[in-house]
């Protein structure tokens, strides 16, 4: 990845969104009860594991948890959410995915499109732009003593398709049916990770600079700060040079 990480740009935005602690835990709420949906035992159902999990990450009570489960698998009544993707396009030609989570599906894609024309955007087509990404499992680690070699003979035996270095770190990459059995092999490596989560990875990256990473960046945490936007995803880099002068100037 050289000098521009795409980590960079992805911790810059997750630090965004983790200020926003209720909006986290309105998203893993309605993550669990979509995933309930399937059943309500976390045991047979691991997308509603991988729910739960999140949930602990961000201390959400057990009874909030409990809650949402009941209300995914009908046993309490509640707003029942579908989910969807929303495509579009960026300043710089960047492709941007939207997961969406909603009760109102109308509402959302009009303000999405209004957000998008007013900051230098537009929606796409369905099909546009989701073949540019790929459905992956991804862990981070930044800042641990560890080796490539040593990560990979944890985690390719639990399924891991590729291991990356980067400038502070790696990232490994699996499949997102062996996400789970990766992630635990690295906490069984007693290995802390800074990011795990499935994901949409973009397959190419475009290199933004000046005003389009700045409307790049700005146009991203203007989607994540509406509510029915679980994740946006996009493929474009933008050096940690820039990012260290954006993030010292406030952008």
């Amino acid at each position: 990845m050289g000098g521009h990480s795409h980590w960079s740009t992805i911790k810059r935005h997750k630090g965004a969104q983790d200020a926003k602690r209720g909006k986290i835990f309105t998203r893993v709420i309605r993550e669990i009860s979509i995933a309930a949906r399937n059943g309500g035992d976390p045991d047979g159902n691991p997308t509603l594991r991988q729910a739960i999990a999140k949930s602990k990450e961000v201390n959400m009570p057990v009874d909030t948890v409990k809650r949402a489960i009941q209300r995914g698998t009908g046993e309490l009544p509640g707003v029942q959410f579908e989910e969807f993707i929303l495509e579009g396009y960026g300043p710089g030609g960047t492709a941007l995915l939207l997961e969406i989570s909603t009760d109102k599906r109308n509402r959302v894609v009009a303000e999405i499109r209004n957000i998008l024309t007013k900051n230098n955007g537009t929606m796409a087509e369905p099909g546009a732009v989701a073949w540019q990404f790929q459905k992956k499992g991804l862990v981070v680690i930044e800042g641990q003593p560890v080796t490539e070699e040593q990560l990979f003979d944890l985690v390719l035996e639990a399924g891991a398709e590729d291991v990356k270095q980067t400038p502070s770190g790696f990232e490994i990459i699996s499949e997102p049916a062996d996400f789970e059995a990766v992630k635990a092999a690295i906490e069984k490596g007693q290995i802390e990770t800074s990011l795990s989560d499935i994901t949409f990875l973009a397959q190419n990256h475009i290199q933004l600079e000046g005003r389009d990473a700045e409307q790049a960046l700005k146009l991203m945490d203007l989607l994540d700060e509406n509510e029915d936007v679980v994740k946006v995803h996009a493929n474009f880099e933008i050096s940690d040079e820039l990012m260290e002068k954006m993030a010292a100037e406030g952008a």
